[in-house]
């Protein structure tokens, strides 16, 4: 049997094992020693099984994944965001669909903290959602915009998706940091437009909200709320301007969450305990996957099915922006019966060669990948976010509805990828000015 229909198979048989629950880090790991001691020998499984997980986990880039996960934590358990939604109501009052819109603003700072697509979904559905429900907007936007503006958390650095991939491209995880934060701004933006007008056109959808707010309130929402943004830019800023690398500057950013708290008084042993523990699982559950998709890609070299497809692909494609286009098609599909994380590990063994040999930058390819896993999130039947806000809501709104919502914010995600597309210069124009 030839190498690369050993290959083949050993990916049907991947796809299988995560249709049927197998945890995804499980199922790739088995399923590459299997492919590996097939094409070579056991002894040759058995001892990449021992050096893989202790080069890997001794990757020193690899420390910042429990770091801004530390931060995201910490920032979350002695409130540091509690005040983003009321201060994004208050000086959102007088935009359409307000409450909207500020949940989708209140979204992008919580996700550049937390780094989770799915921890922002599961706060804003308990923080905002009820504020909407209450004030008789549409359920399907109200829930809608939650489960997208959840996805946020991959493309705003510091994202955890972001170093898996930088670390699997073998890409500057400090470049890419830098590439999403445009794509990241003008993806809440599109959202806010998007509800803006919406609600212009159909004021059904979200009854205007008549609250008045002195000078002497917002004020107020803006003390409460300064923490979360001097966090952001300090570490974002300390990358951007060269004072330290993406991997310090998540030591960075989780102490300067603990001194932030510390100076607001809201860091005790209960919180920092939480954060810990949380941290540690969050982190272990990362590097089981991560093992396991390193496992996975070693027996893809093996089987040189990557090699195969990329002969295959290069004589069926005329050029890098076709090629691109089809892997964007795949993914879409992919996203409706896969999450994020197992089809960035999935795929990546197999179209890094091609990508290379077409001279595609991985950079802009990186963030296309992840707008591509954000509107993942949200597409059925899998659609992660929809059932985080499904999970947290209970029976007060139907599945289906969500669902319904959801439709308007993906048919606005694929409109910024196609710019994303159009125009590489949207993701490469703040590393390429940065780094001159």
């Amino acid at each position: 049997m030839e190498r690369s229909v050993i290959g083949a198979i050993g990916v049907g048989l991947a796809l299988l094992l995560i249709f049927l629950r197998v945890p995804i880090g499980v199922a790739m790991g088995l399923v590459g020693l299997g492919g590996i001691a097939a094409l070579s020998s056991w002894n040759a499984a058995f001892g990449i099984a021992k050096t893989i997980p202790y080069e890997l986990i001794g990757d020193w880039n690899l420390s910042a994944v429990p770091m801004f996960l530390l931060m995201g934590y910490v920032a979350s358990a002695t409130g540091l965001t509690h005040g983003l939604f009321a201060s994004a109501r208050i000086f959102l009052g007088h935009v359409p669909g307000s409450l909207a819109s500020a949940t989708v603003l209140a979204s992008a700072f919580f996700a550049s903290a937390s780094g989770s697509s799915v921890a922002t979904a599961a706060a804003f559905s308990r923080i905002s959602v009820p504020e909407m429900l209450k004030a008789k907007y549409d359920p399907a936007l109200a829930t809608g915009c939650v489960a997208s503006a959840g996805t946020l958390g991959s493309l705003i650095p510091p994202s955890i998706l972001m170093i898996i991939f930088g670390i699997m491209a073998d890409v500057s995880i400090s470049r890419l940091f830098m590439a999403g934060v445009v794509p990241g701004i003008l993806s809440a933006l599109v959202f806010i437009g998007c509800i803006t007008i919406g609600c212009m056109l159909t004021p059904r959808l979200a009854p205007p909200v008549h609250a008045l707010y002195s000078r002497a309130q917002k004020r107020a929402a803006a003390q409460d709320v300064w923490p979360l943004p001097l966090l952001i830019v300090g570490v974002l800023g300390g990358i951007f301007c060269g004072a330290f690398t993406a991997t310090e500057a998540g030591a960075i950013g989780a102490a300067s969450a603990c001194a932030i708290a510390g100076l607001r008084r809201s860091l005790n042993k209960d919180s920092l305990r939480k954060a810990l523990v949380d941290t540690a699982e969050g982190t272990s559950a990362i590097f089981i996957i991560v093992v396991g998709a390193a496992i996975f890609s070693r027996y893809m070299s093996y089987s040189q099915l990557p090699t195969a497809m990329s002969q295959w692909l290069l004589g069926s494609l005329d050029s890098p922006l076709t090629m691109v286009l089809a892997i964007a098609v795949i993914y879409l599909i992919l996203g409706c019966v896969l999450e994020s994380v197992s089809i960035m590990l999935l795929t990546m063994p197999l179209l890094l060669p091609l990508l290379t040999q077409m001279n595609v930058d991985l950079v802009w390819f990186g963030i296309l990948v992840i707008k591509l896993l954000e509107i993942g999130l949200c597409t059925p039947p899998v659609g992660m976010n929809v059932y985080v806000v499904k999970s947290a809501l209970g029976e007060r709104v139907p599945l289906g509805t969500i669902f319904r919502g959801v439709a308007w914010f993906i048919a606005a995600d694929l409109s910024t990828l196609g710019l994303l597309i159009a125009f590489p210069q949207i993701s490469l124009w703040l590393p390429d000015l940065l780094s001159r």
